[in-house]
């Protein structure tokens, strides 16, 4: 199943320049891993060396962020929307 992942402007080098890439897999952890075999070194900016995913990275399921969900075990229904987001910190 395919859907649509928008991708943040800090990870965009790795998709040569582009907002929004198509993927598929079941869950929101086979959609990084797709994208890192279809671009290279995005994976290791999502998720950490244990494979789980980075703390200050949200990956949203059309508007619902993944960690009160499955994390990224979360299924992905076919046509939902990915948006992967990085946190924001300030004061």
């Amino acid at each position: 199943m395919s859907v649509t992942v928008r991708i943040p402007t800090q990870l965009r080098a790795f998709t040569n320049g582009a907002s929004e890439v198509e993927a598929s897999g079941k869950t929101i952890g086979d959609l990084v891993a797709e994208l890192g075999r279809r671009h290279p070194g995005i994976t290791e900016r999502i998720v950490d060396d244990t494979g789980a995913l980075r703390r200050f990275v949200n990956i949203y399921l059309d508007e619902e962020d993944v960690r009160f969900l499955e994390n990224l075990d979360t299924l992905v229904p076919e046509g939902a929307k990915v948006s992967i987001i990085p946190a924001v910190a300030g004061g």
